[in-house]
């Protein structure tokens, strides 16, 4: 049985220019942020070399680079397993997250643009589309591109570098509650649209705090 846990060619075989093991590094970080690797699952060397079409070495390479970077837990004798995060971890980013998001909400009521709204709708027709397909990853993937997108509209490169720093740890959190936050979160998603429309910098600010802060305490809740 394979303890990977993944289904025989849900993973693309990697193309071998390039540096191959930033490739697989990439690979296998997509895999956890998008929960196909699950908190505590334990990574077999061979296994995921398999699914990627690799030698192993690449594989272990990166491996230590996401035990580096918190995502992958290298235990003596055990191997290594996904990152179970705490609850404590889960509140710092989410935290974090509200404060970021809801400046860029502010700014993106100062600055956006008819065409830049315009994007904003077509990105929220999308992400209701996903939740009326059940369509869990492309409403993770439709949420993340709504809220990049806000936060280019702010217009401000340092607070976008941060806001890069935690998109993928946001999405690894967010996962777990997309379906439970499903239509709500899209409404959520309208009334702040609009109040960036309207360019009411204030309203967008406390749309956005209160938007982020639903997530954050479903998060906490999802299993009590």
């Amino acid at each position: 049985m394979s303890t990977t846990g993944l289904p025989q060619g849900a993973v693309p075989k990697l193309e071998r220019p390039g540096p191959l093991r930033d490739r697989v590094y990439e690979a296998l970080l997509e895999l956890i942020t998008t929960r196909a690797l699950q908190p505590g699952q334990h990574l077999v060397e061979s296994e995921l070399a398999g699914h990627l079409g690799v030698s192993r070495q690449p594989v272990r390479e990166a491996l230590q680079r996401l035990n580096t970077d918190g995502w992958v837990d290298l235990r003596p004798a055990q191997g290594a397993f996904v990152h179970e995060p705490t609850e404590a971890e889960a509140d710092q980013l989410l935290t974090v997250r509200t404060l970021l998001e809801a400046e860029a909400a502010r700014l993106a009521a100062a600055n956006a643009s008819a065409v830049s709204i315009a994007v904003l709708e077509e990105l929220c027709v999308e992400g209701e589309r996903a939740v009326a397909a059940d369509d869990v990853d492309g409403a993770v993937a439709m949420n993340a591109r709504l809220h990049a997108k806000i936060m280019e509209l702010a217009g401000n490169t340092v607070l976008a570098e941060l806001a890069a720093q935690v998109d993928r740890r946001v999405r690894w959190y967010y996962t777990p509650v997309a379906r439970q936050r499903g239509q709500q979160s899209w409404i959520e998603h309208r009334d702040l649209i609009a109040a960036i429309a309207d360019r009411d910098e204030q309203r967008a600010t406390e749309i956005m705090r209160a938007h982020t802060e639903h997530t954050r305490k479903m998060y906490h809740e999802r299993e009590k």
